[in-house]
């Protein structure tokens, strides 16, 4: 858990804590449309707490959504990570509250505990469609990436030399990394990467089949969006995958046995 809170304080200062019987979810829903970045990262609570109890509007819709400052609720997180046991609840104190209670080991038979009360501002039901899954767009390439460390450091490099980066990928593996400037021009060459195989949900096969293998997708994308999402990793995904809109949108996913993080940063005009 602290990995991934300190992934989601890295990309999002503010995000939606949306509570539900079976999974938490972290949101940050930036219009893309509008230039906004948007993040949708998903955890099955049954890997993470031995007891969990939800009461949220009513019975049809048992939900809660909350907004909140990622770093407070990952400093919280911080002091958890040797703890006997960590209790999360909904408090109502000067202010609605997230209360982490780190019960920390001790010498003494006594125990120590150390609370942390992080304010939340507590989403009104009408307001919950603004934050539904975003759907995966018709992408025209679908790429596995290469070791997120090893793609970091490549951008690390070019981002002193321009502020955008373009990605291109192919249905053969490839992808390249790739800046332009009036000065210069660097391409990073990436090889046998392997293409996910998708099938939509009425279980016909993406249109992507349709596509000569080697034509690349293109989208040219902020340097710094990029590089913040790749620098934020602090979970290793066992699968990380992008799929790329032809000059509209690069859609990144990372899996992990229990998290899963969606991560969309629009292109540039």
């Amino acid at each position: 858990m602290n990995g991934v809170m300190n992934t989601i304080a890295k990309l999002a200062k503010t995000c939606t804590l949306r509570l539900t019987l079976d999974k938490l979810y972290f949101i940050l829903s930036d219009k893309v449309a509008n230039g906004g970045v948007s993040m949708w990262c998903e955890l099955n609570q049954g890997n993470f707490f031995d007891e969990f109890q939800l009461e949220g509007v009513s019975a049809e819709n048992n939900e809660i959504y909350l907004e909140l400052a990622s770093e407070n609720f990952s400093r919280a997180f911080k002091t958890a990570q040797n703890a006997k046991a960590v209790k999360i609840k909904l408090t109502n104190k000067h202010c609605p509250c997230l209360t982490v209670a780190v019960e920390l080991p001790s010498l003494s038979s006594s125990s120590r505990i150390v609370t942390h009360d992080i304010p939340v501002g507590v989403i009104p039901r009408k307001l919950w469609n603004d934050f539904r899954e975003p759907s995966v767009p018709d992408f025209d390439v679908s790429i596995y990436l290469p070791v997120l460390k090893t793609m970091k450091s490549v951008v690390e490099r070019m981002k002193n030399l321009s502020n955008s980066i373009v990605i291109e990928a192919n249905l053969n593996g490839e992808m390249k990394l790739k800046i332009e400037t009036d000065l210069v021009c660097i391409t990073t060459h990436f090889k046998e990467l392997g293409n996910p195989p998708w099938v939509s949900r009425d279980g016909s096969q993406n249109p992507t089949q349709e596509r000569d293998p080697v034509n690349m997708a293109e989208a040219r994308i902020d340097i710094k969006r990029l590089l913040l999402f790749l620098a934020g990793q602090q979970v290793s995904p066992t699968k990380a995958l992008c799929n790329i809109v032809s000059k509209r949108i690069v859609h990144f996913i990372l899996l992990h046995e229990d998290v899963s993080l969606q991560y969309f940063i629009p292109a540039l005009a």
